[in-house]
């Protein structure tokens, strides 16, 4: 029997590392499947840049469609919460916040801090890196972006809205003293453990996340 328990032991040991030396060596966003892939400046450009505006038709008794006038609810909302600290929102505006971003383009970046801080690890830094050279290139520079912090369900409620809107404020300041992003580009908003990305897992990694979203109101964040 034991010589069978240090069989087993080995035999482990070897998947672990197995396991250790095929994980991509740069760090990681979570796709829609759950699964991981890397991240590049690319990635997060395309994920984030508004749809294509449909080209104007003409015809003989038809006259020319134009895009709908923008949402004057959601320009008011944006305008609101524009320059706010995070913790000065509202859940309901948090909810508002929710309601307004799940049609826009966005992207979950699987973004690790250190122990129950908000401070970024080192790993994730070329992914926080990627996302500020993504929001400054032309294709996204000047619209307005929502940053929302997830955490998993491990914790009290409280606990993990006060850790995840520290974290959204850490990725925030980073942007803003390394890439020069206006800071009332970046709206920072928590979630806690609200909005499992996988509720079937609640403390899967998938679920600890920064989520950004494309608000698309240059208008706005011009001013």
């Amino acid at each position: 029997m034991r010589l069978a328990a240090k069989g087993l032991t080995a035999i482990l040991s070897i998947i672990t590392l197995g396991a250790v030396l095929s994980l991509p060596a740069s760090p990681a966003f979570a796709g829609d499947d759950g699964n991981s892939k890397n991240v590049t400046e690319d990635d997060i450009v395309r994920a984030l840049a508004p749809a294509p505006k449909k080209p104007l038709t003409r015809g003989l008794s038809i006259a020319p469609q134009a895009d709908p006038a923008p949402n004057a609810t959601e320009t008011k909302l944006i305008q609101s919460v524009r320059g706010r600290s995070t913790r000065s929102l509202s859940s309901t505006e948090r909810e508002e916040i929710a309601s307004v971003a799940k049609d826009k383009p966005n992207i979950d970046l699987e973004i690790t801090f250190d122990y129950n801080s908000a401070n970024i690890s080192a790993r994730s830094m070329p992914s926080v890196q990627a996302l500020g050279r993504a929001l400054t290139s032309p294709d996204l520079k000047g619209s307005t972006f929502v940053v929302a912090g997830h955490t998993d369900a491990a914790g009290g409620e409280a606990y993990n809205q006060d850790l995840s809107e520290r974290r959204a404020d850490a990725i925030k300041r980073y942007l803003v003293d390394k890439y020069s992003i206006s800071a009332t580009d970046l709206v920072t908003v928590g979630y806690g453990k609200s909005k499992l990305k996988n509720p079937s897992q609640p403390m899967a990694e998938v679920n600890r996340r920064v989520q950004v979203v494309n608000m698309e109101n240059k208008t706005t964040a011009a001013k």
